[in-house]
């Protein structure tokens, strides 16, 4: 298909694994076609949450306490001897999540001992090893990044109210399940803060073109970095359109300028 029909530029919409895993992109450079988003290096480093917490945290972001735990040791040492000693090291309450994924899918918070076994089973479903970390309370926020003509550009951040727990997968994609507030109900400095934080780590990521980075206010008004998302998701319901709405800049207008960039490199 290739051969025969070369576009000029490409402009991948996936989102998740599939969007945001660098595979897509590693595809595009072999092939040598111009495309909007990230390197698949840069991409591969934000996908994996671990290593992209280390290099956001190494320049200062704040990032809330976590390990990592590989399925193996969950199945070798015994489930309930793991379960007890996360418990004790970590402390309660927990969040655990596929080390690499997207749209929350294997996500769940733990608030006692007994919920740990079935979130631990429920996030090695979709990876191999697990991110446990410490849960922050707070108001979720998105702060989408964007690299216009004028340069890059912090777009105004979303505030996230899920109707349950936590913005899961559930929350994400049902329409009615979580109320949006663009821009976020946030004090100046605070708002600056989350938009630093998000630009920062668009750049020592190495990422391109766009970005979001998703992250929790605290009471502080401190800014805890959670992960940051290669690829924005385009739907209905996706944070990143909601953003540049809010902006009075057109999505056209956006994609327009992204298209000429990459047509350009």
């Amino acid at each position: 298909m290739i051969d025969s029909w070369r576009p000029d530029v490409a402009v991948p919409l996936l989102h998740g694994a599939e969007g945001e895993d660098g595979s897509l992109p590693t595809i595009l450079e072999v092939l040598g076609l111009p495309f909007v988003g990230s390197p698949a290096k840069a991409c591969r480093l934000a996908f994996d949450k671990p290593v992209a917490n280390e290099i956001v945290a190494e320049i200062g972001i704040t990032v809330p306490a976590s390990f990592t735990l590989p399925q193996r040791v969950f199945r070798e040492l015994g489930a309930m001897g793991v379960i007890d000693a996360v418990s004790a090291q970590a402390g309660l309450p927990l969040i655990i999540k596929p080390t690499r994924g997207g749209s929350a899918l294997g996500v769940g918070v733990v608030r006692s001992v007994d919920e740990m076994g079935p979130a631990l089973v429920a996030a090695f479903a979709y990876s191999d090893t697990v991110l446990i970390q410490r849960l922050i309370s707070g108001m979720e926020v998105a702060v989408s990044v964007v690299s216009l003509e004028s340069g890059l550009l912090a777009l105004p951040v979303v505030e996230i109210r899920p109707d349950g727990d936590i913005y899961d997968y559930r929350a994400r994609y049902t329409a009615g399940l979580t109320e949006f507030f663009t821009p976020a109900r946030l004090t100046d400095d605070v708002r600056e803060r989350a938009e630093s934080v998000a630009t920062r780590a668009h750049a020592v990521l190495g990422l391109r073109d766009w970005s979001r980075t998703d992250m929790i206010i605290d009471d502080a008004g401190v800014a805890w970095y959670l992960e940051t998302n290669s690829a924005p998701g385009m739907t209905e319901t996706s944070l990143f359109p909601q953003s540049v709405a809010a902006s009075g800049i057109s999505l056209a207008d956006v994609c327009s300028q992204l298209v000429s960039a990459a047509a350009a490199r």
